[in-house]
């Protein structure tokens, strides 16, 4: 009888451990790099926390994104932007099943600044927040997945790098909240 329960106990235990485990973001400092890599819901991040240089940003997800996620990498300490904010941002994008980049502001010379009302819902609601989602934080830096239908949908972009009811990725750098 103690044997048996002994066995409960250990199961109980074991399976405990695994849900705490399934539920944290696998970090790692291989190479000596103090910034990390994350992983994300198919998205993982080398440089995850390193915001004075482009982040690599790889994605392989066998299936869209059912809706908008996001993952702090750095928690911003300064003024939180709303959905109406106009911010200065630096970022990547990617397309989320194959980790293919579209976009990058470090490629194009540096951060930008733009209303979020002037942008795809996604990015708006993934910067500013909504009724789920907590805004960003000026100084943050956060992995954004956008579903299609609040990216770029049935269209896709006209230069075809982003395809018709493709999820994309994106990791943003909040500079400032103008």
């Amino acid at each position: 009888m103690l044997d048996q329960a002994m066995k409960k106990m250990h199961f109980l235990l074991l399976t405990i451990a695994g849900m705490i485990v399934a539920g944290m973001p696998s970090t790692s400092t291989a190479g000596g790099d103090a910034s990390g890599s994350v992983t994300f819901d198919s998205v993982t991040v080398t440089g995850a926390t390193n915001m004075s240089s482009k982040p690599k940003l790889t994605s392989e997800s066998p299936l869209p994104a059912a809706k908008l996620k996001v993952k702090d990498l750095v928690v911003g300490t300064g003024e939180a932007a709303t959905p109406a904010s106009t911010v200065r941002v630096q970022y990547i994008g990617v397309r989320y099943a194959d980790g293919k980049q579209f976009d990058s502001s470090w490629d194009r010379g540096g951060a930008v600044t733009f209303s979020l009302k002037k942008v795809v819902k996604g990015f708006t609601q993934g910067i500013g927040g909504n009724d789920e989602i907590p805004p960003m934080k000026a100084g943050g830096r956060r992995i954004i997945i956008v579903p299609s239908e609040m990216g770029y949908g049935e269209n896709g972009t006209p230069d075809g790098s982003i395809p018709p009811n493709a999820s994309i990725v994106f990791v943003v750098d909040l500079i400032a909240v103008k």
